[in-house]
Parts: C-alpha cells; sequence; structure tokens
C-alpha cells in the first residue's frame, strides 16, 4: 500500500485530487478531521487540553473560539497547543494507515494543510502538492464560502505561495484556468495510478 501526503493552498483542488484517489480505492485521512474527533473522544488529549489552557471544553465540546483566543495571541501557549495535539494526531493517523493496509487498500492519503511541517510527512510514500493560480483560487474560496474579495485575497495571502508547495513536494498537479473538474479529475488519476504501479 502507498501512503500519499497531499497539500497544497486554498481553493486549489485538492478535495477533487483526493476524489479522483478514492475512485481508485484509496482512503482519504484527514488530519483536520482526525484532530476534531479526538477533541471529542480521545479523554487523554481532552485532559491535557484542560491542564494546560483552563476551561476551554463546554458540555463536552471544545470551544474553538475559546482556546483561539488564548492561542493566537500567545505564540508560546500556540506552541504548547500544537505539541499537544500533533502527537495524538499523529498517533491515531498511523492507527487509520495500519486499518486501511488490513482492509486491502490500494492508497492512504493524508490530507494536512501543514503536511510538510509536521510529522505526519514521516508516514508518506511520497508527497503531491495541488497548486493553482492565485486569481481562481481567489475566485474559488468566495463562491465557496460566500465571502469578500478582499477577505478571499487575506486568507490566500496568509499561506505559503504555490511555488513553496512545489519545491518541496515529489509531485505537483495543477489546476489552469482551462481545467474543468473532470480533466482536472482525469489527471489526477493519471499521477496516482502512475505512482500505485511504481515499486
Amino acid at each position: 500500500m502507498k501512503v500519499i501526503g497531499i497539500t497544497g493552498p486554498t481553493g486549489a483542488g485538492k478535495t477533487t485530487a483526493l476524489n479522483a484517489l478514492t475512485s481508485l480505492g484509496g482512503c482519504i485521512i484527514d488530519a483536520d478531521a482526525v484532530y476534531h474527533d479526538l477533541t471529542v473522544s480521545n479523554a487523554e488529549m481532552r485532559a491535557e487540553l484542560t491542564a494546560r489552557f483552563g476551561d476551554v471544553y463546554q458540555d463536552n465540546v471544545l470551544d474553538r473560539k475559546k482556546l483561539g483566543a488564548i492561542v493566537f495571541r500567545d505564540k508560546e501557549a500556540l506552541e504548547d497547543l500544537n505539541t499537544i495535539t500533533h502527537k495524538y494526531v499523529d498517533r491515531e493517523t498511523g492507527r487509520r494507515i495500519e486499518e486501511a493496509r488490513a482492509q486491502g487498500r490500494p492508497a492512504a492519503a493524508i490530507d494536512a494543510i501543514a503536511l510538510l511541517e509536521s510529522t505526519l510527512v514521516n508516514y508518506c510514500d511520497c508527497t503531491v502538492a495541488v497548486t493553482a493560480p492565485e486569481d481562481l483560487r481567489v475566485r474559488r474560496i468566495m463562491n465557496r464560502e460566500g465571502i469578500s474579495e478582499e477577505y478571499a485575497r487575506m486568507r490566500v495571502n496568509a499561506q505559503k505561495p504555490s511555488d513553496w508547495f512545489r519545491d518541496h513536494c515529489d509531485y505537483t498537479l495543477h489546476n489552469t484556468e482551462a481545467d474543468t473538474v473532470e480533466t482536472f479529475s482525469a489527471r489526477a488519476v493519471a499521477l496516482f495510478r502512475r505512482i500505485l504501479e511504481e515499486t
């Protein structure tokens, strides 16, 4: 089984690429979804978060705004949050990879925007950057989330540029202005087939 790390800036087409891999029998491990699951299901992680940040749970649900208000104005607190959560996300990701292997899946994809900066990259046999021109990404984010162009551009500019993802990944899937969902998906399928056939 191949473990493929998929990353790239928001609005570039990662969902279409992930769907292409799913069509080949691969399973998707969404690092954000794993984190959110663990904030509810993992008592050990919840205890660590409460011990470090105080009363950040309300009715057994993490109050993300309350936690955000603490960590986004305190660099040390943010580092502590990452230290606590990353080890649990890493462990659960490893468990899900083994589950996929036991199911006989041809591939498992780890979907994480900060994949390359995290320990999750150590699980990957290869990495794929999904990129697209900035203006296309801005339009997509505006349409998807119903936000202004100014806010969408702010979101885009807060992330690393496409070149950074291209330079740090083994493969790149570039989504162009001329692409449709179908043409981009077909290119993604072709790339993943090639990766799965490599020994």
